[in-house]
């Protein structure tokens, strides 16, 4: 940013030392400047001032031009009545009028248009010879001298506005297909992960339960038939094990950077903020959970923890009980009197639970319980 600050600085600096450098010499070869009276040179001075103004900041472009149309109009009545002097900007008065209509608004715009288009009349008027004795001549010089810059500096100004607005919509049309390709493929692989659980850990469970069902059913011995459904029922544990790691790798992207159980304590400390009582119990021995199913259970206490905050009242009681073979978060807090009847379609925060429960094969239980409301979850995990 400050190198194209920069560059546009030096830029306005070039061509305001180019209008004055042009205008200055024309008028010293073509203008008065030796016969020996002041007002040749006041109007030298004056050009060379005014150029320089045009190496200002934009928002002075309306007093530029201005000053430029005043500069234009009053050249004349001191140069006396001779005609065929030329003027102390002639180019300058062009980028002047050319400023104005692209940097300012509609209104001081115009403004400066007007200015603009009263100068060059007054000082082609005052400067007699054919261009004041033909309309036709006076409005061409009108024209290409005040309108004719000032409409082009509009026209810039609408077709880099124009251009910006293309690039905007291209970005963002580009970065709404990106989220759409990110969220395609999010859902993607969440599908897939819901159906490796679905289909194939089930199966293989089952493999696992009746091989082990089908051993336990067998006299005692070291037979070969209690040997094979032995390996059976490791490979299937194994293969439950390694189904795991891969829906955690399936749902690594969507999970990344998420909160877990160990920011359970913050949840709960930010409901007490909110002038909610909370409790947070814990129970059993803590163990490492699949990435997965750590934030899902982070999520429904989270829920949960809202829905008591907007429709319930405390205290509320957060549970955490890590079993041998399972997880089980009980959350419960008090109904507010005069709570309306519930209606049959459960609310969206629910349904949400219930499909990260089904997701991982647990358990999900909510209801009234005389004056509280309860919701439990249970998940299975691998036995200890």
């Amino acid at each position: 940013m400050q190198d194209i600050r920069g560059s546009l600085r030096r830029q306005s600096l070039l061509v305001a030392l180019v209008c004055m450098v042009c205008d200055a010499a024309l008028f010293a070869l073509r203008g008065p400047v030796g016969d020996g009276h002041w007002q040749p040179w006041a109007v030298l001075l004056g050009g060379i001032a005014v150029n320089a103004a045009l190496a200002g900041a934009a928002r002075y472009s309306g007093w530029v031009a201005l000053a430029h149309a005043v500069l234009f109009a009053g050249a004349p009545l001191l140069l006396c009545t001779c005609t065929g002097y030329v003027i102390g900007n002639n180019a300058g008065i062009l980028i002047a009028g050319y400023r104005a209509g692209a940097w300012l608004r509609p209104r001081p715009a115009v403004l400066a248009l007007v200015a603009l288009l009263a100068g060059v009349t007054a000082g082609c008027l005052e400067g007699g010879g054919r261009t004041a004795a033909d309309w036709r001549l006076l409005a061409i010089s009108v024209g290409v001298s005040a309108l004719l810059p000032w409409l082009v500096g509009r026209y810039t100004t609408a077709r880099r506005a124009y251009i910006a607005d293309l690039e905007r919509a291209a970005d963002e049309r580009r970065q709404h297909e990106e989220e759409a390709v990110r969220r395609a493929v999010t859902e993607e692989r969440t599908t897939i992960a819901r159906d490796l659980h679905d289909v194939i850990s089930h199966h293989v469970s089952a493999i696992g339960v009746h091989a082990g069902a089908a051993r336990l059913g067998l006299p005692d011995g070291d037979s070969p038939v209690r040997k094979s459904l032995g390996a059976v029922e490791s490979a299937s544990r194994s293969a439950m094990a390694d189904l795991r790691r891969l829906l955690d790798i399936l749902h690594a992207e969507a999970d990344a950077g998420q909160p877990g159980l160990d920011n359970l304590d913050e949840l709960v400390e930010t409901v007490r903020a909110a002038g909610l009582p909370t409790r947070l119990t814990l129970g059993g021995e803590p163990r490492e959970l699949p990435g997965s199913l750590d934030v899902a259970l982070y999520r429904i206490a989270q829920e949960a923890l809202t829905n008591a905050l907007r429709h319930g009242k405390g205290p509320v009681e957060v549970e955490l009980n890590h079993g041998r073979t399972e997880v089980v978060l009980t959350v419960t807090n008090g109904l507010l009197p005069g709570r309306p009847t519930q209606s049959e379609h459960a609310h969206r925060g629910l349904a949400g639970i219930r499909q990260r429960v089904t997701l991982f094969g647990g358990q999900v239980a909510y209801g009234e319980d005389g004056s509280r409301w309860q919701l439990r979850t249970t998940f299975p995990v691998e036995s200890a």
